[in-house]
């Protein structure tokens, strides 16, 4: 099944690459590995802003990382043109802006991990760090940047 197949399955629509808010690009190619900059949570459109440990709760925040899993998966599209050029997702870096006594951003990453693990199967399967921030960029609840490898 291609990963496009395993999207549909999913109900799933690839969104545009995002537009950088800053000084920028979506996305950088070295050798064969593709380096995306970090995308921030998304809800209807707007930022998901929100801080976990205050007014967010872990299940919610697996969902903003879903979100962001899409988002990037967008990014990588067009990047490639054709996912199935990925051979793996090698490294996933999650910043999750939390209070002092919040310790469950590895579980909150899990919403992005997980659905690159059901739309790339064992090539989705990635070395990956999450992170307790105190703020990430307009507030927002999740970022997430991706490092995968071309075939």
């Amino acid at each position: 099944m291609s990963v496009y197949d395993k999207l549909q399955a999913l109900n799933i629509t690839l969104p545009p690459a995002a537009t950088p808010a800053a000084v920028y690009v979506p996305f950088v190619q070295s050798g064969k590995l593709l380096f995306l900059s970090g995308h921030i949570a998304r809800k209807d459109g707007q930022v998901w802003a929100a801080q976990f440990g205050r007014n967010i709760s872990t299940e919610e925040g697996k969902l903003a990382a879903r979100a962001v899993a899409i988002d990037l998966l967008g990014t990588l599209h067009a990047a490639t043109g054709d996912l199935n050029k990925i051979a793996r997702i090698v490294k996933v870096m999650s910043l999750v802006n939390s209070t002092a006594d919040f310790t469950e951003q590895h579980l909150v990453t899990n919403g992005c991990s997980e659905l690159l693990g059901e739309v790339f199967g064992a090539k989705g399967v990635h070395a990956r760090s999450a992170f307790g921030v105190a703020q990430i960029p307009l507030g927002a609840c999740v970022e997430i940047e991706l490092i995968a490898e071309l075939a």
